[in-house]
């Protein structure tokens, strides 16, 4: 039990939609592990930040109502039916989220373009010429890739 412990829970696939929007479930539990003393040190220092933050400002809403929501709320369909009433964005919106994140970085980002490649190095990925993104990034990382 105490290997356990320090075991790395990974939140769900970057890629996985909830509503409409895609990292919404990754966020939850992201959330959900953080109020549970379980969300790895990796992922403490951007939480509500990063890709959560890009969530965040597409949502128009903020991550001290999102920490409440999830903190309320047993299931994922409690957190979606909230979701679905409080932000009404459309489909359109939606897509273009879910497009920026899965694109990201793009090509004239050559700041971020950098990062994707030493992130890729410390993680021993640099030989994997299939991860251009960091949505493929985390899914390699997180060894769904």
């Amino acid at each position: 039990m105490i290997g356990s412990m320090a075991a790395i829970i990974y939140p769900r696939s970057p890629r996985e939609s909830m509503d409409g929007w895609i990292h919404l479930p990754r966020y939850i539990d992201k959330i959900r592990l953080h109020r549970a003393g379980r969300l790895h040190s990796d992922y403490q220092e951007n939480l509500g930040k990063g890709f959560d933050g890009a969530w965040l400002k597409a949502a128009g809403v903020t991550h001290e109502q999102m920490v409440e929501v999830v903190g309320n709320s047993m299931t994922d369909g409690e957190v979606c039916d909230w979701v679905r009433e409080q932000v009404r964005k459309s489909a359109g919106e939606k897509a273009a989220h879910r497009e920026a994140m899965l694109g990201h970085p793009p090509a004239g980002d050559l700041t971020s373009q950098e990062r994707l490649r030493q992130r890729k190095a410390q993680a021993g990925l640099s030989h994997r010429d299939d991860i251009r993104t960091f949505v493929d990034f985390i899914d390699a990382d997180e060894k769904r890739l």
